[in-house]
């Protein structure tokens, strides 16, 4: 997937807010629930908007980005 096909970001949804793209569910709500431990799969249950496509898409964009910054130093 490209990065458009898993995120967007426009000042129209979620007042600009990084989302998954085709829905108005946030990245930062992924995030939140991964941090309180709950499952990728209790995730998707809550917000079927999201495929687990978009949402797997998501960490490893993530984790390219970690990968890239600490390349960096």
């Amino acid at each position: 997937m490209t990065p458009a096909q898993v995120i967007s970001s426009d000042p129209e949804v979620q007042g600009g807010a990084v989302v998954f793209a085709g829905t108005r569910v946030p990245l930062k709500n992924f995030i939140d629930y991964l941090e309180a431990g709950d499952s990728i799969e209790q995730f998707l249950e809550d917000f079927p908007s999201v495929t687990r496509e978009q949402a797997i898409a998501a960490l490893e964009l993530a984790k390219d980005a970690l990968v890239t910054l600490a390349g960096a130093h």
